[in-house]
């Protein structure tokens, strides 16, 4: 979507930059979606605890389904924590919050661990064993490999009925 002026800019000539601007409109699909279906669109989202009733609270009831959630901070802050506790509570009952289903988690940063799942799905009710057992993990040693991982992930997704993807 940038305009030939911004590519001109990057060191682009005029006429290239026509053809490059053609080539990706040209692989982007037009989605116009009439409201009423938006509308039945939005009545299948469901939302997820994260485990903090502030948190949940902040963000409408808990993490929405079929979006993009980012949490960022500083090293240490508790990204990888979420993202652990996550993988447990989309693993509870709907009824505490979770969505009954299994998680992927694309690991960038080597920071997986099962020893937390397992302290975390025991602190919760959960088998650890069938916890472990519902996390797919995958460590991606790229931004190239990880965008491989998750174009290949759809048949992992299926079969292990994931409603959770974590990068």
């Amino acid at each position: 979507m940038a305009t030939i002026r911004e590519l001109e800019q990057a060191g682009i000539s005029e006429k290239r930059a026509e053809e490059i601007i053609k080539t990706a409109r040209s692989s982007v699909s037009l989605s116009f979606v009439r409201a009423d279906e938006l509308l039945k669109m939005r009545e299948t989202v469901s939302r997820l605890t994260t485990g903090s009733k502030r948190l949940d609270e902040l963000l409408g009831g808990g993490l929405e389904t079929q979006t993009i959630t980012e949490f960022y901070g500083e090293y240490g802050s508790g990204k990888s924590q979420v993202a652990h506790q996550l993988c447990v509570n989309i693993q509870l009952p709907n009824e505490r919050g979770g969505l009954q289903s299994g998680a992927l988690y694309i690991d960038t940063e080597n920071t997986f661990r099962t020893e937390r799942i397992v302290q975390m799905a025991t602190e919760m009710g959960l088998d650890p064993d069938e916890a472990v057992k519902n996390i797919i993990v995958a460590e991606a040693y790229t931004s190239d490999h990880q965008v491989f991982l998750l174009d290949n992930s759809d048949h992992i997704v299926k079969e292990n009925n994931i409603r959770l993807i974590i990068v």
